[in-house]
């Protein structure tokens, strides 16, 4: 009993460390941290916003491992509001640039037919993928 927990903590923190790098790993390779260096003329703290990334990574995964409540007031809110939207705009916007892709992606491997159907399976995955969690209430 106690080696099959063992087992299954060791399971669970290579799989959540497999995810978290993988997500990790995309959103350096869409470039949010290269242009938000380059927008703004601090190539030099590059470091900086790389650590910053990987530090509130592992601390967010802690507080929603563990469930630690952070009591923000005021100011707090505020603040965790608008470094959380900066976050979400960066990505939104280096996604909508990583779209651009598609087209040229689609006239280089000469895919004539079969993109509405490959377009339909992701968008049906996604709304039963999130049709699966509603219903029986995985978060």
């Amino acid at each position: 009993m106690f080696l099959n927990g063992v087992a299954m903590c060791i399971i669970g923190l290579c799989a959540g460390t497999m995810v978290a790098a993988g997500t990790f790993a995309f959103i350096v390779m869409i470039g949010i941290f290269t242009r938000m260096a380059d927008r703004t003329h601090t190539s030099a703290y590059i470091s900086i916003y790389e650590n910053a990334v990987i530090l509130g990574g592992a601390i967010g995964n802690i507080l929603f491992i563990y469930n630690v409540r952070l009591p923000l007031y005021g100011a707090g809110l505020v603040l965790f509001g608008a470094f959380s939207g900066i976050f979400v705009g960066s990505l939104a916007i280096a996604l909508a640039e990583v779209l651009k892709v598609f087209p040229i992606l689609v006239a280089r491997i000469k895919l004539i037919e079969g993109l509405p159907i490959l377009v339909l399976s992701v968008a049906a995955g996604k709304a039963v993928g999130s049709l699966i969690q509603f219903i029986f209430g995985w978060t």
